[in-house]
C-alpha cells in the first residue's frame, strides 16, 4: 500500500539534499543519500589516487544492507498491523541520531580514513538507504525525495505537455516541482550549516524526522 502527501514529499526531498550536502561538505566528498555520485568519485579515484577513497567504497555494502534491513522491517511490520510509515520514520531517526553521536566522538574530523569517520559516513549512508527504501515501498505515488534527475526529467516533459494544452499535466508538474524545489534549498542550507554548526547540523534532520513521525497516519 503506497502512503504519503505532498508536505512529506516536501520534507523529506529537503532532508536528502540537506543531509547529501552537509555529508559532501564534511566527509570528504561523500554522498550519503544516493550511490551514483560515489560510483563517479571511485572511478576519479582510479586515475587521481585520495585517502578519502576508502570511505566512498565502504558505503556501498552498508547501503545495501540497510535498504534490506528497512525491507525486511516494513515487511514484519505491515503483517503484525503496526503503523509502517511511523515505524520506517523512527528506523531513519535512530539511524540519524547514531550518526550524530558518532560525529560527535569523531570530532574533530581532519582524516577520511580514520575508524570513527568511516563510521560516521557508513551510519549516515544507512539512514538514507533506509529513506530510499521506503520511499520506493511506501511513497511510490510521490516523487523520489532521495535523488532529483528523475524528478527534474519528468518535471520537463510535464511542463512541455502541460503547454501542448494537456490539463493533468499542469497538476503533475505541482506534485513535482515542491520537492525538487526543497530539495535545492536543502542543499544550500546543509552546506551553510556544516560552515557554522558542523555535525550539530544534523540535528534538524532528527526533528524534522520526529515531525514526520509524529504525523504519520499509517
Amino acid at each position: 500500500m503506497e502512503r504519503g502527501n505532498i508536505k512529506q514529499g516536501v520534507a523529506l526531498g529537503f532532508l536528502a539534499g540537506y543531509v547529501d550536502t552537509l555529508g559532501f561538505v564534511g566527509l570528504f566528498g561523500l554522498f550519503t543519500a544516493h550511490v551514483t555520485g560515489n560510483f563517479v568519485l571511485i572511478g576519479r579515484a582510479l586515475i587521481e589516487p585520495s585517502q578519502s577513497i576508502a570511505i566512498k567504497l565502504m558505503v556501498f555494502p552498508v547501503f545495501i544492507l540497510f535498504v534490506a534491513l528497512a525491507r525486511l522491517a516494513i515487511v514484519r511490520w505491515e503483517r503484525n498491523g503496526s503503523k509502517v510509515l511511523r515505524n520506517s520514520f523512527l528506523f531513519q531517526l535512530f539511524m540519524m541520531l547514531a550518526t550524530v553521536v558518532c560525529a560527535w566522538h569523531a570530532a574533530p574530523v581532519v582524516e577520511a580514513s580514520a575508524p570513527l569517520t568511516l563510521l560516521t559516513g557508513m551510519l549516515c549512508a544507512g539512514a538514507m538507504a533506509v529513506q530510499n527504501c521506503y520511499g520506493k515501498l511506501l511513497l511510490g505515488k510521490t516523487a523520489a525525495t532521495t535523488v532529483m534527475t528523475g524528478n527534474v526529467t519528468t518535471l520537463v516533459i510535464e511542463a512541455v505537455d502541460s503547454m501542448r494544452g494537456d490539463p493533468e499535466a499542469i497538476g503533475r508538474c505541482k506534485k513535482l516541482t515542491w520537492p525538487v524545489l526543497a530539495f535545492a534549498a536543502g542543499c544550500m542550507l546543509g552546506g551553510v550549516a556544516f560552515i557554522y554548526t558542523g555535525f550539530h547540523g544534523l540535528l534538524l534532520p532528527c526533528v524534522l524526522l520526529v515531525w514526520l513521525a509524529m504525523s504519520a497516519k499509517d
